[in-house]
Formats: structure tokens, C-alpha cells, sequence
């Protein structure tokens, strides 16, 4: 190219004077949501976890035993945390590239910190040395006191930066570390710890932390009991000597366990330490949870494939060898040895490989190779060493194969039946004239009343209405073939498109969006909580790709002359009726349900009536409860419930899978005690309860 054209090529204003370089932590506080998840609750909360997180690591390498976690709020009212752990304390010498302290470098740069060279940690649960220099990036101030060498060590910063050097401010007695840090009001939409969350994540980890003291002191508020004593209720200790064993007992608590002895391993191989526990239950799901240096893996990874193949073999092999399999017998699949199993999968290695930022599955093939070992060899053992354990393990897996075999026998009649109608849809089912899933919606309507409302007021072409009679099978009780021999959930399954067990495909659902409408009445409550249970326990698939819903009808309908106005609940109405009323006098007010009779409408109409010609006359409020969608007619139901400009709904979301399985299972499952104790526990905080 000529050096004149060069010259007059242009270069829109890009040149060096447009590259950014952020210094330090200014890259975090830029873009924080990349590093913590978001600036609400969630972030909020990982900040806790990363601190919390180098204490974890210092109990893997051998030099803690105790973590305490201690939340109070300064004079301004906001929020802190403390996280105290007496491991070895953060180096305070000069770091020979930096030239400045190592706890400054580890506090204020990114990527730095002991888990990258091959002297400070074997494995570690942290964010590879940028999880605590991302806490102090984030936080209005941070604190940290370290104890090393006799000696008291202390650093403040203000937003990632130190307000001054290093330096000793007194004599100390052992090591550790605290760290003290305020979450930034300009960073964070959320500023109230959720001690919910925090209690039940740091019980986990205590958990997978065999032998670690884990402590939450709650200063925030003094909580009071009611004992005579009036200690307060803001100190929490967990400590596991059984480690996964004990997860699973917990997680086992309110299920019918099918063997007193849980199978318990922690072993070595390939470089990784496997820590396994194994129980089985009267249940038909599987619970199968993975964790990678104490880092929940919500997808699995290679460490779970080892754990199935490991298990499935095993069973097949005592199987055969004890009698229980016959030579024409097929083999258990790995679904029939899977089948109400309650399993943590635990296992530590020095470079985790997992696929996408959350570390949601595992990649490492050593850790399947370890897991298939170790598992193996131990659970084989077991079986020989606990014959009537054994015993009741192999029934429940022999059991299951043949209501496997029953279930694919119905399947496949649900299946030739559809065949030979030409797959036909339900005859109940009002479908919607779209072809395109992604735009089509099925409504899942309780009755004949609500689904004839319901099909006179949708939208014809993206919106399909199936109506179910009465109450469907509670399937948390229930096998796969008593599934398919109900009417209900054979025309749901049909209508879905996706079939069911070994056969469901996601791509093949007709409808992007599975809508339950059901009444707000507690028939209505229980109907959905049935639907709910199918969805969670048959296709998890759908719940977790954001294809269920549950729609939001009205409670009541308010109006005030010619205003009218929706509401969704009790807490809603009284707002909504001083807003309508405001500046105006009300001179009477009408409730009406589906129990209230004309007459008691008349005699407050003539009493109206009487007042017309008072010259202070005001407003009357006329309110409908609906406590049926039948009771509304087709346009009424549209506006509010069904169009999708004007309508409320909720999306089902599963965050935490073993508190969904246990309350699912306390809910929908046999035994009335834990039920019954779940009720007493959260009565209190029921909104809305009809009797």
C-alpha cells in the first residue's frame, strides 16, 4: 500500500488513547458480577464463602481444625462479617516480585496467593487465589489480623486499597487469621446477610470437613429463648466425626431407611482422595450428590460416572455370585441399583478441571478411575462383611427391576395405543393451532368448570387448556407403571410430548412454557404440590431448563365507581383500598363470595340507597373474593390470569436439591411424624391458610 494512502486511512478515533488498562482490583469493582455471580444475594453471600473458603483450605492442608464466623453490624447499622480460622496465618514477610508484604500482595492483587506454585496447597476449594482479593475489592473496608511468629500482625484497605503498611500492633499466642470486611453499599443491591442460607451452606461444609469446628456467632440481634435460662440463640457449632456419613444420615432423616449400617470409605487413589458414603431407602429417586474439594458439582463429572459404574457392577456381581441373579436372569440396570439411594460423593485432588465458570461438572478422568477403585473394592467388602444388609440392597435393586420391566410394558402400551390413534392428542385437551413449541404454552386446569373458562378466553393459536379431574396420583408414593395407568398423567404425558423415564426427550415437548392454574383454595394448594412433585421427581429436565410455571389468579376483584382493580392477595387489599379511597369518604363497603346470598346484597344496596340524597354522600367499595377460576367468566380470566401483558406468574426454580428432596419428601411421603412436625414448625409463618 502506498505510505500516502497509509496516511489517510482512517482509524475512527481508535487509537492508544482508547485502551484501558485497570490497575489492581479495579478490573473487579468494574465488573463484579464476572467474579462473585451478581451484586444481589447470591454475590453477597459467595463473598462469605470465599473467606470462609481459605480457612477450609488450611483444614485440608493439615493446619486447621476451627473456622468461626461471626456477623454484628457497625454504628451505622449496616452489616459485617467476621471469619476468624487458627490455621497457619497469611505470610507477612516481603514477597521478593511484589516488594511489598505477602499479605498485602495476596489482599490487593489478582491470581496471587499459595495455591498456584507447588509449596503452599495440594488441593484448595478457593477461586485459585482470586477469591479474597476480590472480597476486599468489593468491600467499603477490610480488616485483617494475623497471628504468626509471637506475633500480632495488622492491615485495613478502603475498597481494595490499603490505608497503610503491614505492621505488628501486639504480641499473639498460636496462628490464624481474621478478616473483617463490610460489603460496599455502591457495589451491592443486598446488604442483609441470610442466615438461612449461611447456616445451611457452612453445615454442609462441615460435613465434608470431617473433624473441622465450624462456628456462626450471630450478633446482629440478641434472639432470646423462652427457657427459663434466657440464653441466647445466635451460637451454632457443627462438628462431623462421621463426615459424609453423617451428611447422609441427615438427608436420610425422614425416610425409611432399608439398612441400619451406611456404607462409609475414605481412601487414596490415583492422586485423589475419595470419600463416599452409601444408604438406601424405601424411595424411588435417586439422591446422588458430587462434591470436588468441597465444591458442590450440581451437573456431576467423572467422579459420579466412576460412583454408578463402581456400584452397578458390584451389586450385579454379589448378585449373580450369592444366588440372587439366575443365569437367565438379565443384569440390574444402572437405574434399578440406583433407586432410592442417598449418596455424597466427595473427593479432593490437586488440579480440578471443571466445565463452565459455576464448576458445575467435573472433568478430571482420574477422579472417575479413583471413584470406580476405591468404591469397588470397599462396597464389595461391605456386601460380604453385612450379609443382611447386603440382602435388603439387593431385594430393593431385584424389586426395582421388575417394576422396571412392568413400567416399560406400560410405556410401550401407552405408546402403541397413541400409535394406533394416529398419535392423537387427549380428547380432553383443547390444543392451540401453533406448531412452533417456542411460542406455544400448555395450561394445566383443575376441572371442567375452570378448563370451559379457560378454553372460551386463551388465545387460540399459542395457548393449549388441559383439564384434570380431581386429584392426580401422589407419585412420590407411586412406581412408574401405577403412573402410567392413570388417566390423568397418561393424558399429561401425551399431551407434553416428551415421554417419560429412559424414553424423555426434551426436545420433543410441544410446549415452551407447562402452566399449572389451579384455584386458591387448598384443594387447589395440594393439587398444584402433586403437580409440582411429578415435575421434580419424573422431568427434572423441564424444571431445570425453566419450562415450569404456576399461574397467579386473582384473590379479589375491587371496585370503587368506575375503577376497577385486581388483587393477588390479603396483604395487597387493604393498599389497594386506600388507594382507590384516597381523598374520598366510604360510606359502605360489600364483600361478596361465593357464600354470600343476594339478600345480604339487596339490604346493603337499600341502605345505600337511602344515603343517596345525603349531600355528603361518598364511595361504596364492592369486593369479589374468587376462590374458584371456574367463578370467573372467560374475559375476566383472560385479563388477569392468561394474557401475557397483564398476567403474574412464577417460574419453578430449584436451587438447593437435597432441601427440595427432603421437603418434597416430608410432604408427599409416608410417614405422618415428620410431617406432622414440619407443619407445627412453619404454621406460624403461613400467609395465606384456608380451613
Amino acid at each position: 500500500m502506498p505510505k500516502e494512502a497509509q496516511k489517510k486511512k482512517p482509524t475512527g478515533g481508535y487509537n492508544a488513547e482508547q485502551i484501558t488498562v485497570l490497575e489492581g482490583l479495579d478490573p473487579v469493582r468494574k465488573r463484579p458480577g464476572m467474579y462473585i455471580g451478581n451484586t444481589a444475594e447470591i454475590g453477597l453471600h459467595h463473598m462469605i464463602w470465599e473467606v470462609v473458603d481459605n480457612g477450609i483450605d488450611e483444614y485440608m492442608a493439615g493446619f486447621a481444625n476451627e473456622i468461626i464466623v461471626r456477623f454484628l453490624k457497625d454504628k451505622d447499622g449496616q452489616e459485617i462479617c467476621e471469619v476468624t480460622d487458627n490455621g497457619r496465618g497469611i505470610p507477612v514477610d516481603i514477597h521478593k516480585t511484589t516488594k511489598v508484604s505477602a499479605l498485602e500482595t495476596v489482599m490487593t492483587k489478582l491470581h496471587a496467593g499459595g495455591k498456584f506454585g507447588d509449596s503452599g496447597y495440594k488441593i484448595s476449594g478457593g477461586l485459585h487465589g482470586v477469591g479474597v482479593s476480590v472480597v476486599n475489592a468489593l468491600s467499603e473496608w477490610m480488616k485483617v489480623e494475623v497471628k504468626r511468629d509471637g506475633k500480632l500482625w495488622f492491615q485495613e484497605y478502603h475498597r481494595g486499597k490499603p490505608v497503610a503498611k503491614v505492621k505488628p500492633i501486639g504480641p499473639a499466642r498460636g496462628t490464624g487469621t481474621i478478616v473483617t470486611f463490610k460489603p460496599d453499599k455502591e457495589i451491592f443491591s443486598v446488604l442483609n446477610f441470610n442466615f438461612k442460607i449461611i447456616f445451611d451452606h457452612l453445615r454442609q461444609q462441615a460435613y465434608l470437613s470431617k473433624g473441622v469446628k465450624i462456628v456462626i456467632i450471630d450478633e446482629r440481634e440478641k434472639r432470646i429463648t423462652e427457657s427459663k435460662e434466657n440464653k441466647f440463640t445466635n451460637h451454632y457449632i457443627f462438628y462431623f466425626e462421621g463426615g459424609v456419613a453423617s451428611f447422609v444420615r441427615h438427608l436420610n432423616l425422614n425416610k425409611e431407611a432399608k439398612h441400619d449400617k451406611i456404607f462409609y470409605v475414605n481412601k487414596e487413589a490415583e492422586g485423589v482422595q475419595v470419600e463416599t458414603a452409601i444408604q438406601y431407602t424405601s424411595d424411588f429417586q435417586e439422591l446422588i450428590l458430587g462434591f470436588t474439594n468441597n465444591i458442590y458439582n450440581p451437573e456431576g463429572g467423572m467422579h459420579i460416572m466412576g460412583f454408578r459404574t463402581a456400584i452397578t457392577r458390584t451389586l450385579n456381581n454379589f448378585a449373580r455370585a450369592k444366588g440372587y441373579l439366575k443365569e437367565k436372569d438379565d443384569n440390574l440396570s444402572g437405574e434399578d441399583t440406583r433407586e432410592g439411594v442417598t449418596t455424597i460423593v466427595s473427593v479432593k485432588l490437586r488440579d480440578p478441571q471443571f466445565e463452565g465458570q459455576t464448576k458445575g461438572k467435573l472433568g478430571n478422568v482420574e477422579a472417575r478411575t479413583a471413584v470406580e477403585t476405591v468404591v469397588g473394592e470397599a462396597f464389595a467388602t461391605f456386601l460380604e462383611e453385612n450379609p443382611r444388609d447386603a440382602e435388603a440392597i439387593v431385594g430393593k435393586c431385584i424389586l426395582s427391576s421388575k417394576a422396571r420391566n412392568a413400567a416399560r410394558m406400560a410405556r410401550e402400551s401407552v405408546l402403541r395405543k397413541s400409535a394406533l390413534e394416529g398419535l392423537t392428542l387427549p380428547g380432553k385437551l383443547a390444543d392451540c393451532s401453533s406448531k412452533d413449541p417456542s411460542i406455544s404454552e400448555l395450561f394445566i386446569v383443575e376441572g371442567d368448570s375452570a378448563g370451559g373458562s379457560a378454553k372460551q378466553g386463551r388465545n387460540r393459536e399459542t395457548q393449549a387448556i388441559l383439564p384434570l379431574r380431581g386429584k392426580i396420583l401422589n407419585v412420590e408414593r407411586a412406581r412408574l407403571d401405577k403412573m402410567l395407568a392413570n388417566n390423568e398423567l397418561k393424558s399429561l404425558i401425551i399431551a407434553m410430548g416428551t415421554n417419560i423415564g429412559e424414553q424423555f426427550d426434551l426436545n420433543a415437548l410441544r410446549y415452551d412454557r407447562i402452566i399449572i392454574m389451579t384455584d386458591a383454595d387448598v384443594d387447589g394448594a395440594h393439587i398444584r404440590t402433586l403437580l409440582l412433585t411429578l415435575f421434580y421427581r419424573y422431568f427434572p429436565d423441564l424444571v431445570n431448563t425453566g419450562h415450569i410455571y404456576v399461574a397467579q389468579p386473582p384473590l379479589y376483584r375491587v371496585q370503587v365507581g368506575k375503577d376497577v382493580r385486581w388483587v393477588y392477595s390479603d396483604e395487597e387489599l387493604d393498599k389497594t383500598k386506600t388507594e382507590m379511597t384516597k381523598g374520598k369518604k366510604v360510606i359502605s363497603e360489600i364483600i361478596a363470595d361465593e357464600e354470600t346470598t343476594g339478600e345480604d346484597l339487596t339490604e346493603n344496596e337499600e341502605e345505600t340507597n337511602k344515603k343517596k340524597d345525603n349531600k355528603d354522600q361518598g364511595v361504596k367499595i364492592n369486593i369479589q373474593r374468587y376462590k374458584g377460576l371456574g367463578e370467573m367468566n372467560p374475559e375476566q380470566l383472560w385479563n388477569t390470569t392468561m394474557d401475557p401483558n397483564t398476567r403474574i406468574m412464577r417460574q419453578i426454580t430449584i436451587d438447593d436439591a437435597a432441601k427440595a428432596d427432603e421437603i418434597f419428601d416430608i410432604l408427599m411421603g409416608g410417614e405422618v411424624a415428620p410431617r406432622k412436625r414440619f407443619i407445627q414448625t412453619h404454621a406460624k409463618s403461613v400467609k395465606n391458610l384456608d380451613v
